[in-house]
């Protein structure tokens, strides 16, 4: 059995160009966010610099990108919510059993998020543009969800396959 993780872990590489993919998309999100914000406010007291009507609008897309993607990211470094009050108290098969329930669990949410946010992207976001620029479909504004969704069951697949690792190979042995 600890034959097939040696294969298995050939994947890594994968895992962490998407890490770093969605880190750094997050990364560039923050800086037009910051950008943004920084000539929106500046725009209201400096005569000659722009104070343009789609700056709250854009932010507000820009954040939920980044609010849906950090969450993601959170995932593959264990960074995520958890309740651990517990886990000095329990045995450690049963920790190991609620880490990966928990983890379906959340895989099964990033399903849901993919699937039914692209449902919303495509139908209510095709259909609706935004108040201060009527020319920009709100598809934008739907695709965190779905791309946030995308990225959590990548990550989750990940976790769920180190937690079966952790199992079966022990630590300090090569596989």
């Amino acid at each position: 059995m600890p034959g097939i993780f040696k294969t298995l872990d050939k994947i890594r590489p994968a895992y962490d160009i998407t890490y770093k993919v969605v880190m750094i998309i997050c990364k560039l999100l923050l800086i037009a966010d910051i950008a943004i914000t920084s000539m929106a406010v500046a725009g209201r007291y400096i005569e000659f610099i722009p104070d343009p009507a789609w700056s709250e609008e854009v932010v507000l897309t820009l954040m939920s990108y980044m609010a849906v993607l950090s969450a993601a990211l959170s995932i593959r470094r264990g960074a995520h919510i958890r309740m651990t009050s517990f886990d000095a108290y329990l045995p450690k098969k049963l920790i190991k059993f609620l880490d990966i329930l928990a983890d379906i669990a959340v895989l099964a949410l990033g399903v849901i998020m993919l699937v039914v946010g692209w449902q919303y992207t495509t139908t209510l976001g095709a259909r609706g543009s935004y108040i201060s620029m009527p020319w920009l479909s709100k598809f934008w504004m739907y695709l965190p969800v779905p791309v946030a969704g995308l990225a959590m069951i990548v990550f989750e697949i990940e976790s769920i396959y180190n937690h079966i690792k952790s199992i079966y190979v022990k630590e300090g042995s090569a596989a």
